[in-house]
């Protein structure tokens, strides 16, 4: 038993008054004399005893009925949360695409929304994350406002940032109890290790009613010839082996292709479209299947007539260059020093000088110039070159420096796989290749350099110096066969074709929903002009970055739904991207609760909303007694009066 007002309770040491008058009173006896005490000496001592007992029995229904009002006035009452405690309850509600589908009530996210709005009391304090927004510290009707409202999204949250918020809560708010409710279908997705510091938690999963799944999972296109090119679609099966299922290529709206096609169990499967060329191409696949899932049967891509990537080479003139830099994705140039066109220099993207001897005043000029306004630089030394010159140089354009050359020779046996620089050009770790070698090198010193390919000596081979704007890579030996055999290497193609494609990051067939989308756009903007992406529905600003020749956007909060995508200067479409749901919410790998469970006692798993707020407002019912103690406190005084008029010893 708790009480709300315990401070009444001491009053409790008063009841020693009555008690104390009562005994004095018990003390004073009135003696009558009689003639003939023999007869009257029996009578006289029943009297006394049966007056003593009334006195007692007076003094405890006084007793009583104090004890009764001083514990009806102190509120007493039954329950498991003081009522000088605040209840805050924590929901996570999972609205992430993969919740879009049918249970057995049911939509999986309505129906957990509706059950919460049923069963949540509307006495507690309340906080809802979804995987957008964050609503904190609000009422029964802001919630059931805010469920009433919510919708599936594309945008993924990680556990971790989920239990971050509650731990934060919980440390700052004192006085509160702290129940946490966590809705999901916990795919695979979540990469978060529960541990024994994980906050306690209940877990409801929502599981759906069917277990079988076609997702369009990825589209790229081949066999490109003057006339047409075709356009390759692959399909993902999980379950059971499936036939004769419908796929459909549209233009924008336009159909231009149908078929069929069946997929083994667990399989993937490409389907091949081929099209007449077309300068844009709004492409949209549908395959129609009743299935899980429905937001993966359809995927979007674009083809915009892209311009090639402007390069140009100042210095040696190279036969690898030309053979990397091919004419159908870039438009290179190689120049001697001598026969420079210092007006081409601000129309490239990327601008790398081979082996000079050193950079002249005017050249530096212009390629700093270059630099500030966005451009990339590839810098190759040459085997003897002026080091003074490349310092004054490096030390305006980069903020760095070399040393004098040193005669050494080194292999080069270190590759940084997390550089963005070979993303997606090994499938693992290469271990056991033949190591190129140098003979000679130029150390640099820089405070904002990171390594690409370094030396067994672990000093960088190729490095790459930071700047706001553009992207420097110093690679510090000569490359001629005199000097270095790396030309013969397998990393020289990827490596170099990868300096001219970040040099400029042309827009894809199609990106992904709450991906981080790094894109350039080659146009000019005046002073104060921005770029805007915009489709029927929906319209924003993404952030951007205005350089001289172009602009480049990001993506990544926005957009929230698959389809097309217009990038707009005023009034005028520079750009069509397409976009569509990321892969991972088409995976039917889940997490295994009962497992955590086992290793973790802070875990409790439930199998119904419902369950878990109808345990939750148990708990914190309280059963007050304050009105049988009143209801007490009366029937003493109907008994003391009953004592008084009719108990007549």
């Amino acid at each position: 038993m708790q009480f709300k007002n315990p401070e009444i309770l001491y009053f409790l040491a008063l009841l020693i008054i009555p008690i104390l008058v009562h005994l004095f009173q018990l003390q004073k006896f009135v003696k009558t004399p009689f003639t003939n005490v023999a007869f009257l000496k029996k009578l006289v001592q029943e009297t006394r005893r049966s007056s003593r007992i009334k006195k007692w029995l007076i003094l405890c229904t006084r007793i009583l009925l104090f004890l009764a009002i001083l514990f009806a006035f102190s509120q007493p009452y039954f329950s498991n949360k003081s009522t000088g405690k605040k209840q805050h309850t924590f929901i996570y509600l999972d609205n992430s695409l993969s919740t879009n589908t049918k249970g057995e009530r049911g939509d999986l996210l309505q129906i957990s929304a509706q059950e919460i709005i049923e069963n949540a009391s509307e006495k507690d304090i309340y906080s809802l994350q979804t995987n957008e927004n964050f609503y904190k510290e609000i009422t029964y009707s802001e919630l059931k406002k805010e469920l009433l409202k919510v919708k599936n999204v594309s945008k993924k949250i990680d556990l971790s940032s989920v239990f971050l918020k509650i731990k934060s809560h919980q440390s700052s708010k004192t006085n509160t109890l702290h129940k946490n409710i966590l809705i999901s279908d916990f795919q695979y997705t979540y990469k978060y290790k529960f541990t024994n510091v994980t906050p306690s938690f209940s877990a409801i999963k929502l599981e759906s009613s069917q277990k079988s799944n076609i997702s369009i999972d990825s589209v790229f296109i081949s066999n490109t010839n003057k006339n047409n090119f075709t356009i390759n679609v692959v399909v993902k099966n999980q379950g059971e082996e499936k036939n004769n299922i419908p796929i459909a290529l549209f233009n924008d709206q336009k159909l231009i292709s149908k078929q069929s096609y069946s997929i083994k169990k667990n399989d993937t499967e490409t389907i091949n479209f081929t099209v007449q060329n077309q300068s844009n191409f709004l492409g949209k696949i549908e395959t129609t299947f009743n299935d899980i899932f429905t937001f993966d049967n359809t995927f979007y891509f674009s083809l915009n007539s892209t311009k090639k990537t402007n390069i140009l080479s100042i210095g040696n003139e190279e036969n690898f260059l030309s053979k990397i830099y091919t004419k159908d994705k870039f438009n290179f140039t190689q120049s001697s020093i001598q026969n420079i066109n210092y007006n081409s220099i601000q129309k490239q993207q990327l601008i790398i000088l081979n082996e000079l001897e050193g950079v002249s005043e005017i050249l530096s000029k212009s390629i700093i110039d270059y630099s500030n306004k966005g451009g990339d630089l590839v810098i190759i030394p040459n085997n003897k070159i002026d080091v003074n010159s490349y310092n004054l140089f490096l030390e305006k354009i980069a903020k760095s420096k070399i040393d004098s050359k040193i005669s050494d020779t080194l292999k080069i046996t270190n590759i940084n796989y997390n550089h963005p620089l070979f993303k997606n050009v090994f499938s693992k770790k290469v271990s056991n290749f033949q190591y190129p070698t140098i003979k000679s090198y130029y150390p640099i010193s820089s405070k904002n350099s990171s390594e690409i390919i370094s030396f067994e000596n672990s000093l960088s081979f190729i490095s790459q110096i930071k700047d706001a704007n553009s992207k420097t890579y110093w690679v510090s030996s000569s490359l001629n066969k005199n000097n270095s055999n790396f030309l013969n290497s397998p990393l020289i193609v990827p490596v170099f074709y990868n300096f001219g494609k970040l040099s400029f990051q042309h827009s894809k067939l199609y990106y992904f929903l709450d991906d981080k989308n790094n894109i350039d756009i080659e146009t000019k903007l005046e002073k104060d002009g921005i770029l805007n992406i915009s489709n029927s529905k929906s319209s924003f600003i993404p952030i951007q970055q205005t350089f001289q020749n172009k602009v480049n956007i990001i993506t990544k909060e926005k957009p929230n739904n698959a389809g097309f995508y217009y990038v707009l200067r005023k009034k005028d479409t520079l750009q069509i991207l397409a976009y569509n749901t990321p892969k991972e919410e088409s995976l039917l790998n889940f997490m295994d609760l009962n497992s955590f469970k086992e290793k973790n006692k802070n875990i409790k798993v439930a199998t119904s909303i419902t369950g878990v707020f109808k345990n939750l407002n148990e708990k914190n019912e309280v059963h007050w007694l304050w009105k049988w103690f009143l209801v007490l406190a009366i029937v003493s005084l109907l008994l003391e009066i009953f004592i008084l008029k009719f108990y007549k010893p």
